[in-house]
């Protein structure tokens, strides 16, 4: 059997189940159901229907197996259609980041040499794919079509002979294409908080072993209601929950740019099950006056993902009752790669659990050697989720997977039970004076200030310690906070060599799309300092 045919054999198994609500806010497209008074939705069946309409006119474009698909848009539904377009012809789904810069796109376009550029019908993204068509020469990116979405790529749609259709979907539930697991189906640049962002090469075998693990590991229901509020440049917004529950049977709310009360208000109105954010998003969530009031009993559990989250937001959802965990992954494994039971929440809070089903986990040392339990090292993993590698990078691939192990740069421990604990990254690190300190602890203690919003921690160079601890704090609205005030508090939480020298305030911490911390941007002396 082919690796691409599962959803459209899950739309032909339920098809007139919803699968996907777009509240992007752009209205209704080929195949929507409209519903009074919600966001339109899209049954199985259309949203099967919608792809190989795609599929069949990028065939039509040239488009075969192995060739590059690239897309330039904020959230919307064109990024499904693609997303298992690209799969039926063996094809590779290239999600751009939007907010790069126009330089940086050019880099990652010239790296992927996509055949199809899709871009949004609206500015800025119609400009820049003209100029980045323009400046990318036949030798940097040959026959590139730069194609727009909206009405053009709908009529594109409507225009595809029905036989057409019937013969591809013929095609692929009889399992006829040449398509195996191994075949790359997405090209995800990672964020590139410590440097040029790389490529990972996310075959069908990671997409579907990480769908596996999810609705094992995770107890995901085909009465499961998620949203997409993350977005799919990213693996959070396409396999923390939407290629998962999509392989369950489940219903998606898509959104697109973020904003927290839109996103509270759906929450609600769609009766959401589980929910998925980043840190970020959920800081601006409970700071919403309407979060202690709203109706969110729907949810199963909220998790976070992305980055460590503060403790205050723990806190606001106990308070309220709901249950909330942390999740740990990665764009190049998973990325679910833990599971927390909920019966171990209350004192386990903080902790990402145990590896899921199909996965193995490890905490080594520099040697690649196991540490005892309750000491940090190196977080690795293995599985069949794992991706293929780093495209046209082989020494970056060599470095990070070795003997059928993941590293992920990450540290972490393992207490005596099992569970797992993440530290922070390996590169984030302080040594002052001989100490290994983790900014992860302190970030932690400043997060419990209620006059603190946010905090990040870093080291800067010292030419007598080596390293000096660095905190760079952002007050809450209405709050004025000095560097002594700040030092203090840490100095009742945390050993003296831990306690922040540098104090820097900021009105926000600088952050990439999916919520993480650009900690190289912080890492310059104080004036003076």
């Amino acid at each position: 059997m082919s690796a691409p045919g599962w959803f459209f054999r899950r739309a032909m198994a339920i098809p007139d189940r919803i699968a996907l609500v777009d509240a992007t806010g752009r209205g209704p497209r080929t195949g929507a159901t409209t519903r009074e008074g919600k966001p339109p939705a899209y049954t199985y069946r259309a949203l099967a229907e919608r792809a190989a309409r795609l599929a069949t006119r990028l065939r039509t474009l040239g488009v075969r197996r192995g060739d590059r698909v690239a897309i330039l848009a904020p959230n919307r539904l064109e990024h499904v259609d693609l997303l298992f377009a690209t799969a039926a012809l063996g094809a590779v789904f290239v999600p751009l980041n939007f907010r790069l810069h126009a330089e940086e796109l050019r880099e990652l376009l010239a790296d992927a040499q996509p055949r199809i550029l899709f871009y949004a019908d609206a500015e800025p993204f119609s400009a820049m794919a003209v100029d980045l068509a323009r400046d990318l020469d036949l030798h940097q990116v040959p026959d590139l079509a730069v194609l727009p979405l909206g009405e053009e790529y709908e009529a594109g749609l409507q225009g595809v002979e029905t036989e057409q259709v019937a013969a591809l979907l013929e095609e692929i539930l009889q399992g006829g294409q040449d398509i195996g697991m191994e075949d790359p189906w997405m090209l995800l640049y990672t964020g590139g908080t410590t440097g040029k962002p790389k490529g990972a090469v996310i075959s069908h075998r990671q997409v579907i072993w990480n769908a596996v693990n999810t609705v094992t590991s995770w107890e995901l229901s085909p009465c499961d209601i998620a949203p997409v509020f993350t977005p799919l440049f990213h693996t959070g917004g396409l396999n923390v929950f939407l290629t998962p529950l999509l392989h369950r049977g489940g219903r998606l709310v898509l959104t697109d740019k973020f904003d927290p009360e839109r996103a509270l208000h759906l929450i609600e109105s769609e009766g959401m099950t589980l929910v998925f954010m980043v840190p970020t998003m959920y800081h601006m969530l409970v700071e919403l006056p309407g979060f202690v009031t709203a109706r969110l009993q729907s949810v199963r559990w909220f998790i976070s993902g992305g980055a460590p989250c503060p403790e205050p937001i723990y806190e606001a959802f106990r308070s309220r009752g709901l249950i909330f965990k942390e999740g740990y992954g990665l764009t190049e494994v998973g990325p679910n790669n833990f599971v927390l039971p909920l019966q171990d929440i209350p004192r386990k809070a903080g902790s990402v659990g145990f590896p899921v089903l199909h996965a193995a986990a490890r905490v080594v040392d520099e040697d690649g050697r196991d540490v005892p339990p309750g000491e940090v090292g190196e977080l690795i993993l293995s599985g069949p989720h794992m991706c293929s590698g780093y495209w046209r990078n082989v020494e970056a691939t060599r470095a990070a997977s070795r003997d059928g192990w993941w590293y992920t740069g990450d540290l972490a421990r393992r207490d005596e039970e099992g569970y797992f604990w993440i530290v922070g990254r390996k590169k984030d690190v302080i040594i002052s004076g001989g100490e290994n300190i983790y900014p992860l602890e302190i970030e932690t203690v400043l997060h419990g200030h209620p006059a603190i919003a946010e905090a990040a921690v870093v080291g800067v160079p010292d030419p007598k310690w080596g390293e000096r601890v660095k905190a760079v704090v952002v007050p809450r609205e209405g709050h004025r906070l000095t560097a002594e005030e700040v030092q203090e508090y840490c100095r009742r939480h945390l050993a003296g060599y831990k306690v922040p020298r540098l104090v820097e305030f900021r009105d926000a911490l600088p952050k990439n799309a999916a919520g993480k911390v650009l900690k190289r941007e912080l890492q310059h002396p104080l004036p003076n300092g």
